[in-house]
């Protein structure tokens, strides 16, 4: 266990990029929504960055301070945007892109975070008083968004990787996926088990993810012409 200074510091650089994270996802599943037809989610207030409308209790609160609490980066998630997909214009269309709009804006989120820090690494002072904290920041922002658009792209039911998999089936097909679902809590247990077993599957899954976020920063640092 850290002691109190470490985790309000690891609190206070993970926080600003895991809220932008979480929130800016499902409202970009919100905002997709309604282009499509249907205006649930804007209806109940979800077409918002205002966290207060996303939050979920454990996911956005408890888990992510027992994460930072435990030595992790705050991980967690917010609450699902409702959708009611009878109510688009084009079904197929609509769940593919609806399911998209999350780990796409996770994507754009950690593309810009690397530009940004990519900018302030190499074209702002080290005598800076926020230079370090700055960095962390960011680096964090990459991270999150890079990992979070990565899990929900995993091909499992209820993740949006299974949604937009789902638009393209049918019939007897699309029946049996989604029937797959009952499993998922199970698969999701075991990988934890796995993780507390010092199996870090989770690690090697989201590996991909980390290994294209390092790749982007690196890749945006050498392009301005290096740190220093």
């Amino acid at each position: 266990m850290q002691d109190l200074n470490s985790i309000l510091f690891n609190i206070a650089q993970s926080m600003p990029g895991f809220l932008l994270a979480i929130v800016a996802h499902e409202a970009a599943h919100a905002w997709m929504a309604n282009k499509f037809g249907d205006p649930t989610a804007k209806n109940e207030g979800r077409l918002t960055l205002n966290p207060a409308a996303h939050y979920d209790p454990f996911g956005t609160i408890l888990f992510p301070l027992i994460a930072a609490a435990t030595n992790f980066a705050m991980i967690g998630w917010a609450k699902p945007v409702p959708v009611v997909s009878r109510n688009f214009k084009n079904y197929r269309q609509g769940i593919f892109w609806v399911s998209f709009a999350g780990p796409l804006m996770n994507i754009i989120l950690g593309t810009l975070s690397a530009l940004i820090l990519a900018i302030i690494a190499t074209k702002v002072s080290t005598d800076w008083g926020f230079y370090t904290i700055s960095l962390r920041m960011l680096r964090y922002s990459v991270f999150i968004n890079f990992i979070l658009a990565f899990f929900n792209l995993i091909p499992l039911p209820p993740l949006d990787g299974s949604k937009m998999i789902s638009s393209f089936l049918k019939g007897n097909a699309l029946y049996k996926y989604e029937a797959f679902a009952q499993y998922t809590p199970m698969i999701f247990i075991g990988v934890m088990a796995l993780s507390f077993m010092g199996i870090h599957t989770i690690g090697y899954l989201m590996q991909p993810a980390s290994d294209l976020a390092n790749y982007i920063m690196f890749g945006f640092v050498s392009l301005m012409g290096g740190m220093g």
